[in-house]
């Protein structure tokens, strides 16, 4: 079951963006599930329950944090995590930075850009990106990479609306990805879940974060 909906979306994709499946909440064993359907990008939301999960899968697989990450947390996954989706200060990259260079890595991460009408979400405006990508102390960051941007959009049932907000954010990506340094090289854009990632890979999306749409609502 979880097989045929995993390729059903990969054969949609269709190589335009990958998908990580949004595992927050779902038992080792189904993930496992997705696993052996061909699934190695998985997304988290909380720091404990992918530290949890990650010993007990196979090594190979690249684990994505993408809900909201507190500094005192980054320890607890800097070891493995691949790439982090929701980078909203510079305070929290110098953490990040700290952390891998203990375990002499070098992680990627994605600015969270806020696009939402809603009050709940996290991220950093254009302008703040653009400030963080500009400042002399990223030169000294040398264990982190900032490879993208990632944005959630608003929770509405207006297409319309939603469309704007990711064609607005890979404007940002495709005019934030023209800065030269050694720790900024973009090369993905995170946006699309499960209700609008079709849209999403139409303007551009190179990463969709499906949960719902494989595994069932929660």
């Amino acid at each position: 079951m979880i097989a045929d909906i995993i390729r059903g979306i990969e054969t949609e994709l269709g190589g335009r963006a990958k998908l990580v499946a949004v595992t927050k909440t779902k038992p080792v064993a189904l993930l496992q599930e997705a696993y052996d359907a061909g699934c190695r990008l998985f997304g988290e939301n909380k720091v404990q329950e992918m530290a949890d999960k990650q010993p007990q899968l196979p090594a190979d697989v690249q684990w994505h944090l993408i809900g909201h990450l507190q500094t005192n947390k980054v320890k607890y996954i800097a070891s493995f995590v691949a790439l982090i989706h929701s980078v909203d200060s510079l305070k929290l990259l110098q953490e990040i930075n700290k952390q891998a260079a203990k375990h002499n890595r070098v992680i990627d991460c994605l600015l969270q850009i806020y696009i939402a009408d809603e009050e709940t979400k996290f991220g950093l405006s254009a302008d703040e990106a653009k400030a963080l990508l500009d400042s002399p102390e990223l030169e000294s960051l040398t264990h982190v990479r900032l490879v993208g941007l990632m944005g959630l959009a608003t929770n509405t049932d207006d297409e319309q609306k939603v469309r704007q907000e990711f064609r607005g954010l890979k404007q940002l990506y495709d005019s934030l990805a023209a800065i030269q340094r050694p720790t900024v090289q973009f090369r993905e854009l995170s946006m699309g879940m499960s209700g609008d990632y079709r849209m999403a890979v139409e303007e551009g999306s190179t990463l969709v974060r499906v949960g719902s749409a494989i595994f069932g609502s929660r």
